[in-house]
């Protein structure tokens, strides 16, 4: 959808911003037992971490690779939103670890089950991740991006 640097630039800030913060609430209510008003508040400290790294993964490496898998089982002529959905699942298939990875390094004090804590926390992340951002996260954004930047 973006066409310009700057529009993949507001993109990316955008789509990263509500997954970060979804999946930030999530695992927040994961730690403590369950969903509270709290965790609304809480995952901002956080956020103020997460976004940036996500951000910049996203930006500067994500989109290119998710891309490239991507167009190995789609085609340029395909109908747009297989393509969407696509690259939306190859970006999901990269981040999720990525992230976990990061979250579990920053946040989980995992010592020396450190690989084990993240492949737990992966395999917690991927499934949320994958729905929140197919059904509802990536529509909400694109929705909201072509009301900034419609088409002409």
């Amino acid at each position: 959808m973006p066409k310009t640097l700057f529009q993949n630039i507001v993109f990316t800030l955008m789509m990263s911003f509500l997954m970060v913060y979804a999946m930030i609430c999530y695992n927040i209510s994961l730690n403590t037992g369950g969903m509270s008003n709290s965790v609304f508040l809480a995952a901002f400290h956080e956020l103020i971490i997460m976004w940036p790294v996500a951000f910049l993964l996203e930006f500067l490496f994500v989109d290119k690779a998710a891309h490239a898998l991507a167009f190995r089982f789609v085609k340029p002529d395909d109908r747009p939103i297989i393509i969407t959905l696509a690259i939306s699942t190859m970006i999901i298939c990269i981040m999720c670890p990525c992230m976990s990875l990061v979250a579990t390094i920053l946040f989980k004090h995992a010592g020396r089950q450190f690989a084990a804590v993240w492949l737990q926390t992966t395999f917690l992340n991927f499934p949320v991740a994958f729905f929140w951002q197919l059904f509802y996260c990536g529509p909400f954004i694109r929705l909201i991006f072509r009301k900034l930047f419609p088409e002409k």
